[in-house]
C-alpha cells in the first residue's frame, strides 16, 4: 500500500506550530507537526459539505446572496457553497495560512474540484475575525470552521468567534435574514445556550463525516 508523501508545509500564524500537507494517490491529509491524528482528509468531508449546503439552502432564493467562509482548508465547504447558490452569489473564504489558498491552486484543489476557479470565489488572506470585527451586516450566511470546535485546538485566539463577543461580531455582520454556522467535532450544550442567550434561534445538526450514517458524527449548529 502506498504510504503518505509530504508535499507541503506551512507555519500558523501566531503560535508557529507547522501544518503539514500529505498525499497519497489521490488522498490529501493535513496534519500539525508532532501531534497525532489529522485536522483534515480528503475523504472524509461530509460534515464539511453540510456547513455549506444546511446553511445556503436558506437564502438560496436571494437575488444575489453573499455568504462568508471562515476556513478554506481543502475546500469541500466553499465547493458545497457554490453548488448550492445562484450564479449571482458571491462568496468570500478567509485563510489565516497563505499557504493553504497554494495548495487549493495546487495538487490539493483536484480533490474539491478546483473550486477557487469559479469566478463567484474570492479569498481574504487573513483571520475571519477581521471580517467580522467590522460589523457591517453585508453577509447573508457566515460559515465558520476555524477549529476543532468552540474549544480551540490549532490556536487560541480561534477561541474569540465562539466567546460572546465573537458571536455578537457575526450577529452584526449578518444581513437582517442571515444565517449564521458553525461547525465542530462534536456537541456542546454550553455553545447552544450561549448564541440563544445572543437572540438567536439556534438547531444544532448532527452530521456525519464520511456520508449519511457513516463517520464520525459531528455538530453544525444553525443561529439566525
Amino acid at each position: 500500500m502506498a504510504r503518505f508523501e509530504e508535499i507541503g508545509t506551512a507555519t500558523i500564524p501566531g503560535n508557529g506550530s507547522q501544518l503539514r500537507l500529505l498525499q497519497r494517490n489521490d488522498e490529501f491529509s493535513i496534519k500539525i507537526a508532532g501531534k497525532t491524528g489529522e485536522l483534515m482528509n480528503s475523504r472524509l468531508h461530509g460534515s464539511e459539505d453540510a456547513l455549506a449546503t444546511l446553511a445556503c439552502e436558506r437564502i438560496a432564493g436571494l437575488p444575489e446572496p453573499r455568504v462568508l467562509i471562515g476556513g478554506l482548508g481543502m475546500g469541500y465547504t466553499l465547493a458545497a457553497a457554490l453548488a448550492a447558490l445562484p450564479e449571482q452569489a458571491r462568496v468570500t473564504v478567509a485563510e489565516l495560512v497563505p499557504e493553504v489558498e497554494v495548495w487549493n491552486r495546487g495538487p490539493l484543489g483536484a480533490a474539491a474540484g478546483y473550486p477557487l476557479n469559479d469566478a463567484r470565489a474570492s479569498v481574504h488572506v487573513g483571520d475571519v475575525a477581521e471580517l467580522l470585527r467590522k460589523g457591517d451586516g453585508n453577509w447573508d450566511a457566515i460559515l465558520l470552521d476555524v477549529d476543532n470546535g468552540p474549544e480551540g485546538l490549532t490556536r487560541k485566539e480561534n477561541n474569540w468567534i465562539y466567546s460572546p463577543g465573537g458571536i455578537a461580531a457575526a450577529q452584526k455582520s449578518l444581513s437582517p435574514d442571515g444565517v449564521l454556522a458553525y461547525w465542530s467535532a462534536g456537541p456542546e450544550y454550553a455553545f447552544t445556550e450561549r448564541l440563544r442567550r445572543a437572540g438567536f434561534s439556534v438547531e444544532p445538526v448532527t452530521v456525519r463525516a464520511l456520508r449519511p450514517g457513516k463517520g464520525a458524527r459531528h455538530v453544525i449548529w444553525l443561529a439566525w
